[in-house]
């Protein structure tokens, strides 16, 4: 076992029970039947419902297209696949592949817990994939200069609009496009709906997660040429003066009180759709709630920039990725899998299968560009703005090993600026966060450097 991933579980777990690790074991080896000459791929992933069906498919066309691996996937939903997955590394049993959110990324290649593409696949195909990702996939499965993941669907954010509601509370059609966000408060501010003093209905409301995408349109960075976290970057300070304004209207228990009424929607109804909001910043995931008998009532804009400023990125992205850990029986074979699933190699058309019955933002234009992928866009012309906005300059989460935490913090900063009365001004918020990322930070170096 690689000391650096010893060092990390001992730290993390200091009590392990055999009986957790053969049960592990168990699951990441099931015990049914291989076909003969074939080598397996333990393949993880996280998805369930109808997603799950879609995943069993690419495997099964997998299984039946070449005769030299066997794809076998194991479901593992839940919030714990870190622990899961060390506890198969150190029991010395890792899957051959897992599926992962772009977080996890650095902090697991920088406890050489991951092999880099580079080490399983030519030269001359990782130069070849390099230029065939987008920048932003590219980007996501990137740590100091060297891929490790490889991105099979993007995440991208815009602004969902309910025309039928902005027309009738404005008198006028919904524009087109957003020139501004003082367009944007113009109509949010038309939009508001009140009980007496209860607010009902709201035409936008930040969120304080959204602070990772309004920052970089307002032109910031969240990690500067050195590898600096940066969320204290002035742009970002004031995209985030801009979204506390929101607060300074309303009050911050009565924004508190009216997010509440979002929790206890049934389900995970879009409020969009509950008809809470005019406007709302989400994913094209949200594309797949809208029914189909409503799709003509909203539209998608893309994030507007202050006016009179400079234009920054056009939005924030993350996405999901294919990561193989070290120690694994099967790298080969899990690269294989993996450039079967994100189209690359000549699995163009898979791949543009696989993404139009899982609704899934390709990693590479030439999936974009394939005519069964091209009918999905023509059919549903929402989910097509976000994969144009896709090919734009989307800034992707900071490749470090304290993502999750960096995330985690700025959007505890966001979250008080917005719900709190007198929380500090923006600058302090995320100077604050800044510098317990910065901390962190450096105790990861420091650990480097004494390995």
């Amino acid at each position: 076992m690689h000391s650096s991933i010893r060092s990390w579980f001992m730290m993390a777990v200091p009590v392990l029970l055999v009986g957790s690790l053969a049960v592990l074991a168990w699951i990441v080896r099931p015990h049914s039947e291989l076909p003969a000459g074939r080598e397996e791929v333990v393949f993880w992933h996280f998805w369930g419902g109808t997603d799950r069906a879609v995943v069993e498919g690419i495997v099964e066309r997998f299984n039946e297209s070449q005769e030299q691996y066997f794809v076998r996937a194991v479901a593992m939903p839940g919030n714990n696949l870190d622990m899961k997955m060390f506890l198969a590394v150190t029991g010395g049993d890792p899957p051959d592949l897992i599926n992962q959110d772009d977080p996890i990324v650095a902090d697991w290649a920088h406890r050489d817990a991951l092999m880099p593409l580079d080490e399983i696949a030519p030269a001359d195909e990782i130069e070849q994939l390099e230029s065939w990702l987008f920048p932003a996939a590219r980007q996501l499965g990137s740590y100091r200069g060297r891929l490790y993941g490889l991105c099979n669907g993007l995440d991208i954010r815009a602004l969902y609009y309910n025309r039928t509601v902005i027309g009738q509370r404005t008198g006028r059609p919904a524009p087109l496009r957003l020139e501004s966000i003082e367009q944007l408060d113009k109509l949010a501010a038309a939009c508001v709906l009140r009980e007496g003093d209860k607010l009902t209905s709201l035409g936008y409301l930040p969120d304080p997660r959204r602070l990772w995408a309004w920052g970089v349109v307002f032109g910031g960075r969240f990690i500067n040429s050195e590898g600096e976290v940066t969320p204290d970057d002035p742009a970002i300070v004031r995209a985030l003066e801009w979204m506390t304004r929101y607060r300074d209207k309303w009050g911050a228990d009565t924004l508190a009180a009216f997010r509440q009424g979002d929790q206890s929607l049934p389900g995970k109804t879009f409020p969009l759709l509950a008809g809470r909001y005019a406007i709302v910043m989400d994913g094209q995931w949200r594309v797949r709630d809208i029914p189909a008998d409503r799709s003509g009532e909203f539209g998608v804009w893309q994030l507007p920039a202050p006016a009179g400023r400079e234009r920054g990125a056009d939005g924030w992205v993350n996405g999901n990725l294919f990561l193989v850990p070290r120690g694994c029986r099967s790298p080969r074979g899990a690269w294989e899998f993996m450039k079967f699933w994100s189209g690359f190699g000549g699995h163009e058309a898979e791949a543009a299968r696989t993404c139009s019955q899982g609704g899934w933002i390709p990693p590479s234009q030439q999936v974009v560009d394939q005519p069964r992928f091209q009918q999905y866009l023509r059919q549903n012309p929402l989910f097509a703005r976000f994969v144009e906005l896709a090919a734009g300059e989307q800034v992707p989460t900071p490749v470090i090993p304290a993502a999750r935490m960096y995330y985690r913090e700025v959007n505890r900063a966001a979250e008080r600026a917005l719900y709190t009365d007198n929380p500090g001004n923006a600058a302090s918020l995320l100077e604050e966060a800044a510098e317990k990322v910065r901390r962190q930070m450096e105790r990861v170096g420091s650990r480097e450097e004494t390995r």
